[in-house]
């Protein structure tokens, strides 16, 4: 069992949830609410959770949350976290789950509206450390938000935007990759994806930070190696490890900032009648801006390559066009149902994002358009 001090504290390895009662004695939880999704609930993984809980630990359990979260969930939450009189959260499920949680360790603890806490509203001074403690379980490989500091919600007036502090890392997350054998081949693929574009998009950002791109490279090397093995066959113990560190990897290392791939699957996980993937649209949308970043990141390309176990000299875009199309997922935005009147919403949406000034190069709003139109097939 590895304990990870870093950014904050991680229980990683097979057989880590039966820790969650210990960490709730440790942060003095006595009445968590389970915020979480009616497929974790279905899935009988809520009831594994209930197994390693304290019989004397008073809990309710919030399922309601959203393929992509949002502030009317985040708010039914609150609700129920304050007539519970909750003392804390457990977070399990995918990013959705665990941004819905830190949205609500958020609202508990801090006053409305929930908007001015927005990073691009100015919010990241207004967040304090009063944010109610979060246990964060996740129970895919991809968004890493165990480790995250961020909240990426839809709000009420329909954009999509990120919360950022450093208060909002869950006090401790439990990282258990036999959580994720259940979980089914394209979402293996699609959140495998979404770990790889973090590790893709954190190396490139041109940020000065070292650490996090060491981190960044092992991430994507464990992932490379590993993903069409977790999709193929959900039980591989190894596979479900190193992709369940490499999620985890990703998120630490995307504290240097992320990019224009971001910049634009925010804005089109906001599409309220889609309900797009968010690991989807980045593995469609990494070719096209990895196409577009390449002259202003000297040798990291080759670097990505490496890491990626490709030959010297390989189109990386390339590569990872291939390899979506291995793992079966759609060839373009097309493909997943996003309309052509759509883009150009996106493309001026896009700038906007917290995420777009960490790109290696700034797109132009049509630049943007340009890059909806590359991935749109």
């Amino acid at each position: 069992m590895a304990t990870i001090n870093y950014l904050t504290t991680v229980q990683f390895d097979f057989g880590a949830i039966k820790l969650v009662s210990d960490e709730c004695k440790r942060l003095n939880i006595k009445r968590p609410l389970i915020v979480t999704d009616r497929g974790i609930r279905a899935s009988g993984l809520l009831d594994r959770l209930r197994e390693h809980l304290d019989p004397g630990l008073g809990f309710e359990v919030y399922d309601g949350t959203p393929p992509n979260p949002t502030e009317a969930a985040a708010l039914d939450a609150m609700a129920q976290y304050r007539k519970a009189g909750a003392d804390g959260i457990i977070a399990m499920g995918g990013g959705s789950s665990l941004d819905l949680g830190k949205a609500v360790a958020l609202l508990a603890t801090h006053p409305g509206p929930f908007v001015q806490y927005a990073a691009v509203e100015g919010g990241v001074a207004k967040i304090t450390a009063a944010v109610a403690p979060l246990i964060a379980i996740p129970t895919t490989a991809g968004t890493g938000s165990e480790v995250g500091r961020g909240s990426v919600m839809v709000l009420n007036d329909g954009r999509k935007l990120g919360f950022l502090s450093p208060y909002l890392l869950p006090k401790v997350a439990i990282c258990d990759p036999e959580l994720t054998f259940g979980l089914p081949s394209m979402l293996t693929a699609a959140t495998g994806m979404d770990a790889i574009a973090h590790c893709i998009e954190t190396f490139l950002s041109p940020l000065v930070n070292p650490p996090a791109e060491a981190i960044a490279i092992d991430g994507l090397t464990r992932a490379s190696a590993h993903i069409e093995r977790a999709t193929r066959d959900g039980q591989d113990r190894d596979a479900r490890w190193n992709m369940m560190m490499a999620a985890m990897e990703g998120a630490m290392a995307f504290q240097k900032g992320l990019g224009a791939v971001h910049a634009l699957s925010h804005p089109l996980g906001a599409l309220h009648e889609l309900k797009l993937h968010h690991g989807t649209l980045n593995a469609v949308l990494l070719p096209a801006v990895i196409q577009y970043n390449t002259p202003a990141v000297g040798d990291k390309i080759a670097r990505l390559a490496a890491a990626m176990g490709l030959p010297k000299g390989a189109d990386v875009a390339q590569a990872i066009h291939d390899l979506n199309a291995k793992l079966g997922l759609p060839i373009g935005l097309k493909a997943m149902g996003v309309p052509k009147d759509a883009l150009q919403g996106i493309a001026e949406a896009a700038p906007k994002d917290h995420c777009h000034g960490t790109n290696p190069r700034q797109p132009t709003v049509a630049e943007y358009r340009t890059l909806l139109e590359e991935a749109y097939v």
